[in-house]
């Protein structure tokens, strides 16, 4: 234990009791809480929200089925958020360089008839009032930083992080202690790789029956572009250029009103080239023939990263520990064919409320009633799908169709492998052909991408990006793969800098320019080290997403 850590635990705090803490305001955690609400409002239930409102850490495509909103809110139509388009045609193509092909068939996960196109976050600060409307307690702007158990384990709460801490670790005037929040069980809704959540897995070796979890990182940025070019409800899905065979990469581009768009790339994490650039690859994908002249004489409103959960069903952890319950990205419940986890997230975080309300707030029973749910069930059903691309391109289209005819009824199940394992080392690694174009859309780097991103970190705390060894940085990774932490980051976080030593000699270090980071953790789970780790910085750091 450091002394920082010492003394943080020697300060006096006040304390909060609450029958339930949520960590998180997202879909999951908003509709678990409202729903909790609406069985019992007796019950006391708090959100905490790292982000400076809710909503501003919040991005996602989004395409939502709407069922389980349905029914968590049945007259939602009548009032819905802000962002909330109809879904109107679907096009799926396969891109080439100069062009691609629209295919006469759209896979039937991406089918979106009925579907509304949404701002995630914007969805969420809609859902927030509506929560509190109910009684419920949302303090945006606090970051949970760590559980609090008792002596046997049993998670009694959590802690949120101190303010006012200098980056030596000294009290600045302003210094503020957190304060602890007490609770007869915790909610954990964080997303996908969650900093509370992966040091409990580990803790209660939740993982113990199931595969490591992967993750992709999907890139997103919204547009104002010129009259006549959007088709409000228009959903474009691609594949192809500009990923090579053996990385699994594939782009949306959804129509809003206003003349706006929506548009991303998602690269799975399990990507082998250690040279390969994700927002690079984004970049890319826009400069195409058939995206350019959507966005030419347009302006970027907001962009953002973020990491989506992919392991499936067969990389689904153990969602219940004494005190404590994981729900929505947090438990990892995205279906990858229908890139879509918000209707599962919203799913999960009733099924949660009804468990708790039903079992005097008792977290066991909660998994297997999960398992044997609706939401585990569809993913039980495409399990085959996201790792069949682990073999390529062709192989994985082929063995999608399969899958999707069978509808999951193989008698085998695909077995997934970490992200942080799957890089080939410099000069193992038969270098693809990237084909990339020359780009001259915005923005021309990724930290004017940062720009768009509106983040904000106060400069003088402790980085919240801890390396465990930075020689490793220095005397293996630069050697074995080339520092791939460089180029995976979104937002040039991580640099290594040449410097001049005592004795005038030069060196290079690892340089963590933490003030840009995103918060979507491809750092923490793409290490092939596993040295990195993200911990929450203070509260309400971090972006501030508009409508993403």
């Amino acid at each position: 234990m450091s002394q920082y850590q010492a003394s943080a635990d020697a300060v006096e705090r006040d304390v909060m009791e609450y029958d339930v803490v949520t960590v998180g305001a997202g879909p999951a955690g908003l509709a678990f809480a409202i729903r909790l609400k609406q069985l019992d409002p007796a019950i006391s239930v708090c959100v905490i929200e790292k982000a400076s409102t809710v909503g501003a850490h919040i991005l996602s495509g989004a395409v939502i089925e709407p069922g389980p909103l349905d029914a968590l809110l049945p007259g939602w139509r009548d009032n819905p958020p802000p962002v909330c388009v109809p879904a109107g045609e679907d096009e799926f193509w396969f891109l080439t360089k100069d062009g691609g092909r629209r295919l006469p068939v759209v896979p039937p996960g991406m089918r979106n008839h009925g579907n509304f196109i949404v701002s995630l976050g914007a969805m969420c600060a809609w859902l927030a009032p509506q929560a509190e409307a109910l009684g419920v307690e949302i303090y945006a702007g606090f970051a949970a930083a760590e559980t609090l158990h008792a002596e046997d384990g049993t998670v009694l709460g959590v802690r949120i992080g101190d303010m006012g801490i200098a980056r030596d670790g000294s009290h600045k005037p302003g210094y503020t202690a957190g304060i602890d929040i007490h609770a007869k069980v915790t909610v954990l809704a964080e997303g996908a790789r969650g900093h509370l959540t992966k040091r409990l897995v580990k803790r209660f070796g939740l993982d113990a029956g199931s595969d490591p979890q992967s993750y992709s990182i999907g890139i997103k940025e919204l547009w104002q572009v010129p009259e006549g070019r959007v088709v409000p409800g228009r959903i474009v899905h691609s594949l192809g250029w500009p990923a090579d065979s053996h990385t699994y990469g594939g782009s949306f581009l959804y129509h809003l009103p206003n003349n706006q768009l929506a548009l991303g790339y998602v690269s799975g994490l399990d990507y082998r080239d250690p040279q390969y650039k994700p927002w690079e690859a984004f970049q890319q994908w826009k400069n195409h023939p058939t995206v350019k002249p959507l966005l030419e004489g347009g302006s970027i409103l907001s962009a953002g990263a973020r990491a989506i959960v992919t392991g499936g069903w067969q990389a689904l952890p153990k969602v219940e520990m004494p005190g404590a319950l994981l729900i929505g990205d947090t438990a990892g419940l995205l279906n990858v064919p229908k890139i879509k986890g918000t209707h599962q997230a919203i799913r999960s975080g009733m099924l949660a409320a009804e468990h708790l309300a039903g079992n005097a707030l008792q977290p066991s029973g909660f998994d297997a009633k999960l398992r044997a749910s609706d939401a585990v069930a569809e993913l039980k059903q495409v399990r085959n799908i996201k790792p069949g691309f682990k073999k390529g391109l062709w192989f994985g289209l082929a063995n999608a169709a399969w899958e999707t005819v069978l509808k999951g009824a193989s008698p085998w199940t695909l077995k997934g492998k970490a992200d942080w394992s799957s890089l080939d080392k410099v000069g193992e690694h038969e270098q693809p052909k990237h084909d990339y174009v020359e780009r001259s859309l915005a923005p021309r780097d990724r930290l004017q991408g940062v720009y768009y991103a509106a983040t904000e970190h106060d400069e003088d705390q402790p980085v919240h990006l801890k390396v465990a060894d930075t020689s490793i940085c220095v005397e293996r990774c630069t050697v074995e793969y080339a520092n791939p932490c460089t180029r995976f980051c979104p937002a040039g976080v991580y640099e290594m800098v040449e410097d001049t030593a005592a004795d005038g000699s030069m060196g290079r270090r690892l340089q963590i320019n933490a003030a840009n980071c995103v918060h979507c953790k491809t750092c923490d789970i793409k290490d092939p080290y596993e040295i990195i780790t993200w911990v929450t910085p203070e509260g309400g750091a971090g972006p501030n997403y508009q409508n993403l």
